[in-house]
C-alpha cells in the first residue's frame, strides 16, 4: 500500500510505508551519559474550551508517556518548552504537571528535573517581582523532591537593566537552593522574548556574565542547558565549565556530534543531553546511548546520525512551533489516541511539514506499530481533503 502524501510545492507524491517496526525494548540504566528527555502533555480531546482558555489536560496519558519514557533508562525533564510552558499551560497547569510527574517518578523510581520559572506574572514586573516568582517556583519543585532546572524568563529578560541584575537574581537563587540546579539558556530562536538573555545580544558578552553566576556558586549548579543551535559556541561554552559543573546539550540540530564529544587527544569532553527531541526519539536515543556506554562511539554515531534529518525538519524556523510535529509523532506511534494540543497548537505546522515528519518518522521505525500511524496519517489526509 502506498500513501500519497503532499508536498511544499502543492504536488503529491507516493510513498510506500515501512510494514514492521525496529525494536527498541528495555534496558540496562544509562551510564556514560544523563539523558533527559524534555516530555510534551496531552491535551484532554473533549474540553469543550477556547485556545485562550487554562489548559485542559488528560492526566492519565500524560503521565503514561511519562512512564514510557523512564521504563527506557531515560530521565524526564518537566515542565519546559516542549510541554507548552508560556504556550498554552500556564503556572497553574504546570503546578499541577510537576506535582504529579514527580509523585510518579517517586513510585516507578524515575528520574526527574522540572522547570522553575516566572511564567505567574502576568504583566510587567520589577527585578525584585521576578526574583519572588522565581522562589515560590523553586519552593514548589523542591518540595516534590524533583531536581531544579532554572528556565530562562521572559519576565527578566523585560526587567533586566544589565547584566547585573541577573548576577543579583540568580545568585540569591542559587544561594537558596537545597540542591544543585540546572541553568537553563534558551536562545531567542525557541522564544522570541528572551532576546538579549544575560544583559545582552552580544552573545560572547551574555556567555561571559552566565560563567561569571556558575563561577560564584559552582557548588550549587549540577549543569547547564545550552539550546543556542550551534554546536560550536556549546563546544567552546563546556570547556570554560568549572569542574564538576556538566553542560547538558539542547542543541536538537547537532546532538549527536555534542553527546559522543571530543577525541581524547582534544581534551575528551563531552554533552550530556536535555532535549525535545529525545520525545519522539526517546526509545532509540537511549538506545544509541547504552552503545555509547560500551565504549563504541562509532555504533552510537551510526544509530543516532540518521535521526538528525527528522529533528531538523520538526525544529526548523519559526522553532517554537517543533512542539507541534512532537505531539504529531506521539499520535502517530499511539502514546495518545488524538492529535489535539492545548492551546489548539496542533495547527501551527502545515500539512506539508506533517507529512514529511511522518515520512521521516516511518523511515527511521519509530512507530511500534507503523499499520496504525499509517491509518492515522490517511485518516488526516481526509480531513485535509487530499485524494486517496
Amino acid at each position: 500500500m502506498t500513501v500519497r502524501l503532499p508536498r511544499a510545492d502543492g504536488s503529491l507524491s507516493a510513498y510506500e510505508p515501512r510494514t514492521e517496526p525496529l525494536n527498541f525494548t528495555s534496558g540496562a540504566p544509562l551510564t556514560s551519559r544523563a539523558v533527559f528527555s524534555a516530555a510534551h502533555v496531552v491535551a484532554d480531546p473533549y474540553a469543550d474550551i477556547s485556545p485562550d482558555a487554562p489548559a485542559a489536560v488528560d492526566w492519565d496519558a500524560t503521565l503514561a508517556f511519562r512512564r514510557h519514557l523512564w521504563s527506557h533508562g531515560l530521565g524526564v525533564a518537566e515542565a519546559m518548552d516542549t510541554a507548552q510552558r508560556g504556550m498554552g499551560l500556564d503556572w497553574a497547569g504546570a503546578a499541577e504537571l510537576i506535582r504529579r510527574s514527580a509523585a510518579e517518578a517517586e513510585a516507578v523510581g524515575g528520574t526527574i528535573a522540572c522547570g522553575v520559572g516566572t511564567d505567574q506574572l502576568t504583566g510587567p514586573a520589577s527585578v525584585a517581582e521576578v526574583r519572588d516568582a522565581y522562589e515560590q517556583q523553586l519552593a514548589l519543585v523542591e518540595s516534590t523532591g524533583a531536581q531544579a532546572i532554572l528556565m530562562a524568563s521572559r519576565a527578566l529578560a523585560a526587567a533586566a537593566a544589565s547584566a547585573d541584575d541577573y548576577l543579583d537574581v540568580y545568585g540569591h537563587l542559587l544561594r537558596q537552593a537545597s540542591e544543585p540546579v540546572i541553568l537553563h539558556w534558551l536562545g531567542p530562536m525557541f522564544d522570541p522574548a528572551l532576546d538579549g538573555y544575560w544583559g545582552s545580544s552580544d552573545l560572547d558578552a551574555a556567555t561571559e556574565t552566565f560563567l561569571d553566576v556558575i563561577a560564584a556558586h559552582p557548588d550549587k549548579v549540577d549543569g547547564i542547558k545550552v539550546s543556542l543551535l550551534d554546536a560550536r559556541r556549546e563546544v567552546e561554552l563546556r570547556r570554560r565549565l568549572p569542574q564538576g559543573v556538566r553542560c547538558y546539550t539542547g542543541d536538537d540540530f547537532n546532538y549527536p556530534e555534542l553527546i559522543a564529544g571530543e577525541e581524547p587527544a582534544a581534551g575528551g569532553r563531552f554533552s550530556h543531553a536535555l532535549l525535545g527531541i529525545f520525545d519522539p526519539l526517546g526509545p532509540l536515543a537511549a538506545e544509541a546511548v547504552r552503545v555509547l556506554d560500551t565504549g563504541d562511539a562509532a555504533g552510537f554515531r551510526k544509530l543516532l546520525d540518521p535521526t538528525v534529518e527528522l529533528s531538523r525538519h520538526l525544529f526548523q524556523a519559526p522553532t517554537r512551533f517543533y512542539k507541534t510535529g512532537v505531539v504529531f509523532l506521539a499520535w502517530l506511534s499511539g502514546h495518545q489516541s488524538h492529535f489535539t494540543m492545548v492551546g489548539g497548537l496542533q495547527s501551527a505546522r502545515s500539512l506539508p511539514h506533517l507529512a514529511r515528519a511522518y515520512e521521516l518518522g516511518d523511515g527511521l521505525g519509530l512507530f511500534p506499530d507503523p499499520a496504525l500511524a499509517e491509518s492515522r496519517m490517511k485518516s488526516l489526509l481526509d480531513v485535509y481533503g487530499v485524494p486517496r
